[in-house]
């Protein structure tokens, strides 16, 4: 799943009259990048949530044999989001990306679907240290320990990229939250763990992202 549905309030003027996700970067659309990875895995199904400004999302996915979901009247936030098009993707673990994210290494899908352990997982994050990520303000979110789960902390940023079990998610009473909500219920589980990106990592969910995760993309040194 990818989440493609928020106002972008970040990017100012540049999403006035354009969605975040279609927001030119490298020539190509935001969402492209992130669909590129999705498409190298040949998942069964790729869904995206719309919201704001839907119609231009909707007519530039549809034809890439992305499946959307609206959400209305009101936007779902990233937890009820995802519960919300459990009807399109099925059952079981998904993967879900944010679309505001450039990656500059190996594909994190392929990471995540490498690493997964579903025994013992029910979330797979992954993460970015600190000293490898561009255009992101802030400590971190996550400490990871030796057995590769995840505590609140400083030190690795949630790169927008992760596998996770659904099932957990009828435990919420709420039809707009976060998946952090998700994730704290995990996390009590002890089932939430993290594997640190290889490569590096540039959020773009600000106009000076744009630059920083071009110059990414180019091989500058930034």
């Amino acid at each position: 799943m990818m989440f493609a549905a928020g106002f972008g309030t970040r990017m100012k003027h540049l999403t006035q009259t354009q969605p975040k996700p279609m927001v030119p970067l490298a020539g190509r659309p935001l969402i492209d990048h992130a669909l590129k990875l999705a498409q190298d895995i040949a998942p069964r199904k790729i869904v995206a949530n719309l919201h704001y400004l839907p119609e231009q999302l909707d007519a530039h996915l549809r034809p890439l044999g992305v499946a959307t979901i609206l959400e209305t009247p009101d936007i779902l936030d990233t937890g009820g989001g995802l519960r919300n098009a459990l009807p399109l993707l099925g059952g079981g673990p998904v993967f879900t990306m944010n679309s505001d994210a450039i990656w500059a290494g190996p594909n994190p899908l392929t990471l995540l679907r490498d690493a997964w352990e579903p025994n013992r997982m029910d979330a797979l994050l992954m993460t970015v240290p600190l000293s490898q990520t561009l255009g992101h303000e802030g400590k971190g979110d996550f400490a990871i320990g030796q057995d590769g789960r995840l505590t609140r902390g400083p030190g690795n940023v949630y790169g927008g990229v992760q596998i996770i079990k659904t099932d957990l998610l009828t435990e919420i009473d709420a039809d707009r939250f976060s998946l952090n909500i998700l994730w704290d219920i995990m996390l009590q589980r002890e089932g939430l763990f993290g594997l640190p990106y290889p490569g590096r990592w540039c959020d773009v969910g600000h106009p000076g992202g744009i630059a920083l995760a071009e110059s990414l993309l180019a091989g500058a040194d930034v």
